[in-house]
């Protein structure tokens, strides 16, 4: 038996014309749900994608900190403690203060 015979023996569809109609509304419905899943997914992965706050506005949170743990947090943040603030971090006495770490964080790079 051939596919077209087969195809022949089959009995009348019984869905109604309308739906076996592809029209325009029904490519509109599609092109809506497709937009409509779009939108769902981009929002459910949006806190997985978005950017965090960049390392400068963490630095700058850090103001405030008494100096020592400061420094320690800066060290932290950028994964290793700048050259020209190793000196600090191991002097003892007063630590130093937010204006003197700022300049020694823009001599940094």
């Amino acid at each position: 038996m051939t596919p077209s015979e087969l195809i022949a023996t089959l009995g009348p569809s019984r869905l109604p014309v309308t739906l076996l109609d592809f029209g325009p509304r029904e490519y509109l419905a599609v092109v809506g749900l497709g937009v409509l899943a779009g939108l769902i997914f981009a929002l459910l992965l949006r806190p997985f994608t978005s950017r965090g706050p960049s390392a400068a506005q963490r630095i700058r949170a850090t103001r405030g900190q008494p100096g020592q743990e400061r420094i320690l947090s800066i060290a932290r943040i950028l994964g290793r403690l700048p050259a020209a603030m190793r000196g600090e971090a191991y002097r003892a006495g007063d630590p130093p203060s937010d204006a003197e770490i700022e300049r020694l964080l823009r001599g940094r790079e």
